[in-house]
């Protein structure tokens, strides 16, 4: 569970930082003022995501499933900020992406 709530928490900074300055007057700044604060963001990005890997991998989730669980939380993640940061509707073919990933995800985790 710590896995998976580290997981939650760095992919909302990791979000953050790559796509903030898109939102409304983002574009405004100074393209090295969006990087500096974009690194800044994900170094906390960086300090929840290798705990949570080493939490993961300790407790015996292989490398194939700690990424494909954080890249299904980074989708659902980003689906959330696209909607209520960026303003963009969701589409049918959104949540069939979503699908296909959440089927890497099972298919990865069954058997384990």
């Amino acid at each position: 569970m710590a896995t998976i709530l580290l997981l939650i928490a760095s992919n909302v900074f990791m979000t953050i930082a790559w796509y903030w300055h898109l939102g409304k007057g983002g574009l405004e700044n100074p393209m090295l003022t969006v990087i500096l604060i974009s690194w800044a963001i994900a170094g906390v990005e960086y300090c929840l995501a290798v705990p949570a890997n080493r939490i993961g991998f300790i407790a015996g989730w292989t490398p194939g499933q700690l990424k494909i669980a954080q890249e299904a939380i980074a989708l659902t993640i980003f689906g959330i900020f696209m909607v209520a940061f960026l303003g963009e509707a969701l589409h049918w073919r959104h949540l069939a992406a979503f699908g296909c990933i959440i089927a890497a995800v099972a298919f990865l985790f069954v058997g384990k």
